[in-house]
């Protein structure tokens, strides 16, 4: 409710553009709900003005772009990003929380199919067939795409590491509109080239895609720490399929809008599966709708950490 109350005066980028408006969001989650972690409150967009990439955040639209990808030369145009110039106020944002936080701050970045998607799409996409397009029709220019965003990516990503963040997400949120055959050969090399850098940094690494489940092998073999799990997929059929790293997810959003024992029982199905193994974080399988009561959310939270434990003490 209270970052509602903020959208009504603040845009989001003007509220990542202000370190102390920023911070305040970020912690709403844990101050409310004693979430174990917070997770950096911005936009995948945040970095792409810099690159010269003209977008705007509508309203129940989302990110819009008015100069979209369409040729080699509008690549090439693309600036390389100098994070500490760039965006200072990521950097300041996540020097704050570090002080006001008492617990990890983790830090993200869009990932390259995705804000490639956005680019050349102009906006949201229930297809992605200009992207596809590109990506089938012209693969010199798509590799030289996802190069320079593997570049944005590991530069952006290492300031908020040298900055404090103590672990990162990668959210490549829409790559589940491709095949794994594709994926092996259009996206995973630039993948490969971002966790193999941010490895160095020795922090923990998270990938996370909505309805992507055929992507997990895949993922299983990228240098990275923990695969993100949306609801479309069990925890025990991902261990089924080879999985050995750390899982997260996966409750279904919008079963935090049914009864609590409803929530409870599938809350607690998700957890005797994620316990049989090592390396398991309870999460939700996508993001929180504004519908949701605050006192679920408060409540799950609660049950997460006491039956966990139970569990883990028997």
């Amino acid at each position: 409710a209270e970052y509602r109350e903020l959208k009504k005066k603040y845009s989001l980028f003007e509220i990542t553009r202000n370190p102390e408006l920023c911070a305040y969001v970020t912690r709403l989650p844990v101050e409310q709900y004693n979430n174990d972690a917070a997770i950096l409150y911005k936009d995948i967009m945040t970095p792409l003005p810099a690159m010269g990439v003209n977008v705007q955040i509508q309203a129940g639209i989302g990110p819009v772009i008015d100069n979209p990808i369409r040729t080699k030369e509008d690549v090439e145009k693309l600036r390389p990003l100098e994070p500490f110039a760039d965006v200072p106020y990521v950097f300041e944002t996540i020097k704050l929380l570090r002080k006001q936080l008492t617990v990890p701050l983790i830090g993200f970045s869009g990932a390259p199919f995705t804000l490639a998607s956005y680019m050349i799409e102009g906006g949201p996409s229930k297809n992605y067939n200009k992207t596809k397009a590109l990506m089938y029709a012209d693969p010199d220019t798509w590799f030289l795409l996802m190069n320079k965003l593997a570049d944005m990516t590991i530069a952006y990503v290492k300031a908020q590491i040298a900055a404090g963040a103590q672990a990162i997400q990668i959210f490549d949120s829409w790559v589940g509109a491709v095949n794994a055959a594709d994926y092996r050969t259009f996206i995973k090399p630039a993948m490969h080239k971002i966790f193999s850098a941010l490895k160095e940094e020795n922090v923990p690494l998270i990938m996370f895609g909505v309805g992507a489940s055929h992507l997990i092998e895949e993922w299983n073999d990228l240098p990275l720490d923990v695969i993100g799990l949306d609801w479309r997929i069990t925890i025990e059929e991902a261990r089924s399929r080879g999985v050995k790293k750390a899982l997260q997810g996966n409750l279904d959003p919008a079963i935090l809008l049914a009864p609590w024992e409803v929530i409870e029982k599938r809350a607690k199905e998700i957890l005797d599966q994620g316990m049989k193994t090592p390396g398991f974080i309870f999460n939700l399988g996508h993001g929180v709708f504004p519908e949701v009561n605050p006192e679920t959310l408060k409540k799950l939270t609660a049950f997460v950490h006491e039956y966990s434990q139970t569990e883990a003490n028997r």
